[in-house]
């Protein structure tokens, strides 16, 4: 089942008051990390898989990538998306991520932003990222991390005053679907473990390059009420891979 919530009016009403949404790539807390794992994309021909208002689309771009393709499965994102890019040299793709079909060795860099932990496998992911990229091409993504996705409530553990105590993990070790909550609406995702994501990547036929968990940077820490407990476990796990 592919799973498309952003073309529900409420949710997407909901999606585009986000920080993320509103201040783009300024707005998400982990940019500072995983745009430290992208590539030089100068002259490189980029894909975005899940790309939604074309953040990262735009960022390749800036950095003067040669071409970039974005693939989201919601018609909203992809309109959105369109609406905010003045660039011939960006198109963008309505398409399942799990439905991509590109030729052998056609980009340069794949990218990805908390797309992965929507999709059932990942696997099948990774074999068709390996064999769109050219030899010795990047693939950069972040996902939810497991220790988020490995409880359907996703939440802390609060004592009766209301204080935040700890962040539980559970049924760590037993992946597949987690019914939960996101922007007040029921969501669907899938848990799997940090090595389950490595093991993927390295059976598909990756080097993995580098492994991040998110932490705020120093001006959040400063300057954003509650940001302190983001220091206490991961919100987003990221990884750089290579095709050999």
């Amino acid at each position: 089942m592919k799973q498309n919530k952003y073309d529900d009016p409420n949710f997407f009403s909901a999606y585009e008051q986000m920080p993320r949404s509103v201040k783009g790539l300024d707005g998400a807390g982990e940019w500072h990390i995983l745009k430290e794992l992208i590539p030089a994309l100068e002259g490189k021909n980029v894909l975005d898989l899940g790309c939604g208002f074309g953040w990262h689309c735009r960022y390749a771009r800036e950095q003067h990538a040669r071409s970039v393709t974005g693939v989201d499965i919601s018609n909203k994102m992809i309109q959105r998306a369109r609406e905010m890019t003045n660039d011939s040299l960006i198109s963008y793709i309505k398409a399942p991520i799990e439905d991509i079909d590109f030729s052998n060795s056609e980009f340069d860099v794949v990218i990805s932003s908390l797309a992965f932990h929507y999709i059932q496998s990942f696997k099948s992911s990774c074999k068709k990222v390996y064999d769109s990229l050219i030899p010795g091409g990047s693939f950069v993504f972040s996902v939810e991390h497991p220790i988020f996705t490995s409880r359907s409530e996703q939440d802390w553990y609060y004592d009766n005053q209301g204080n935040r105590q700890h962040w539980p993990v559970d049924n760590y070790q037993s992946e597949g679907i987690r019914q939960t909550t996101f922007l007040n609406n029921h969501v669907t995702k899938y848990h799997r473990t940090i090595s389950t994501y490595l093991n993927d990547l390295i059976n598909a036929g990756f080097i993995i390059r580098a492994v991040k968990e998110s932490v705020p940077s120093n001006e959040m820490l400063k300057s954003i009420p509650g940001m302190e407990d983001e220091k206490r476990r991961p919100m987003f796990l990221m990884i750089s891979a290579q095709k050999e």
